[in-house]
């Protein structure tokens, strides 16, 4: 019912929880390190998005090599801090249609 009041220099910022740091500290999440293998091609309705084959060097994957997407400058050998290894991209250009066993192109013709 009652409005609750907020002092002008409060309003609009988060108060975070002192974790011992010093002021202004900023913290990042821990990454997993990868290495650029190969440049698979570019994606995106403008190709602003790079795919790579990429290694991770660390952590409980470490040695596999696993497809990212990555928004950016990027070259072969270039470090990617990944957050997560378990998902890997899909593969640019999509599935190939009508080619291969049950064709239905070859199949639907009509014997006489």
């Amino acid at each position: 019912m009652a409005k609750k009041m907020v002092a002008k220099e409060d309003r609009g910022r988060k108060k975070l929880p002192e974790a011992g740091g010093k002021e202004g500290e900023i913290r990042f999440d821990s990454g997993i390190q990868s290495t650029v293998k190969e440049i698979v091609g570019r994606s995106g309705s403008r190709g602003e998005i790079t795919q790579v084959m990429t290694q991770i060097l660390e952590g409980r994957d470490k040695d596999k090599a696993i497809r990212r997407n990555v928004k950016g400058p990027v070259r072969i050998g270039d470090t990617l801090m990944l957050l997560e290894t378990e998902i890997e991209a899909q593969r640019l250009g999509g599935g190939r249609r009508g080619k291969g066993k049950g064709s239905s192109s070859s199949s639907s013709k009509k014997k006489k």
